[in-house]
């Protein structure tokens, strides 16, 4: 199955475009977590537990295990191995935003889709098509191309004669030959997300930025809604793992997207 065939499916099976991101800080844990022997793990088995039910997918970023060096390393590789055992129906999203020359390129398709198993990578545009073959041509997983970032300094070369608007473009009309391609699109620029919306055709696109960043869910769903009522990936990370009742933040942000998928 395709990751975009995978994605379809849980999207239609929870009625849902949210994505938790297991951006699970070691610092951030609670003391409780902190002191078992797998803590990244540990907490990551007990978002899912919480959330399965209410998700599109899940987007462990690695830089969050990485920091941890080989412990970090073995609890994402723990992580990737639950929840495709126990919720292979759920697409994970390695959120690595990887891109180098084209050798280096085949171990990070290494790493990604056969060390810890998932099903699509972000991944940077700027060597261009030629460096990212290793990954495109995955016919079976996702390349999730960075367009328009939802971070405030993205414009600095994001905005500059619209990058972001040529990278949609190539991504869409040159790259997806083998229909793996989706783009990442900040949430905090709903007026770039309309336009990208609007280059790309249905194309999936993930969408961070709503939540601890501040997008605003109305107009993310209104701006990005492909002609399928779906295509969007609405990822929040921090406001929901930390959050007090993070299945409730869960349950809150799903039906919010909802409200303004019935109301487009």
């Amino acid at each position: 199955m395709t990751f975009q065939k995978k994605l379809d499916s849980i999207i239609k099976k929870n009625n849902s475009l949210m994505c938790v991101g297991l951006d699970s800080s070691f610092e951030k844990l609670q003391k409780a977590f902190q002191k078992k022997d797998y803590p990244q793990f540990a907490f990551n088995k007990w978002i899912i537990e919480q959330t399965h039910d209410l998700v599109c997918a899940y987007k462990p970023n690695t830089a969050f295990y990485e920091a941890r060096g080989a412990d970090g390393i073995t609890e994402l590789k723990m992580t990737c191995h639950y929840l495709s055992k126990y919720y292979p129906n759920i697409p994970i999203i390695l959120d690595a935003k990887r891109g180098d020359i084209g050798s280096t390129n085949e171990g990070y398709v290494s790493f990604a889709y056969t060390y810890l198993g998932a099903d699509a990578v972000t991944l940077h545009p700027y060597l261009g098509k030629e460096a990212l073959h290793p990954f495109l041509d995955q016919k079976n997983k996702g390349c999730i191309i960075l367009c328009r970032t939802s971070n405030p300094g993205s414009g600095e070369f994001q905005n500059e004669v619209h990058l972001y608007k040529k990278v949609a473009k190539a991504v869409s009309q040159s790259w997806n030959t083998n229909k793996n391609c989706m783009l990442v699109v900040g949430a905090t620029y709903p007026k770039e997300l309309a336009a990208v919306r609007k280059m790309v055709g249905d194309m999936t696109l993930l969408i961070p930025g709503i939540g601890a960043q501040g997008g605003d869910v109305e107009k993310t769903v209104k701006a990005g809604l492909n002609s399928q009522n779906a295509g969007m990936i609405i990822n929040s990370s921090r406001g929901i793992i930390f959050a007090k009742d993070p299945r409730e933040e869960a349950k809150k942000l799903r039906e919010n997207i909802n409200k303004y998928r019935i109301s487009k």
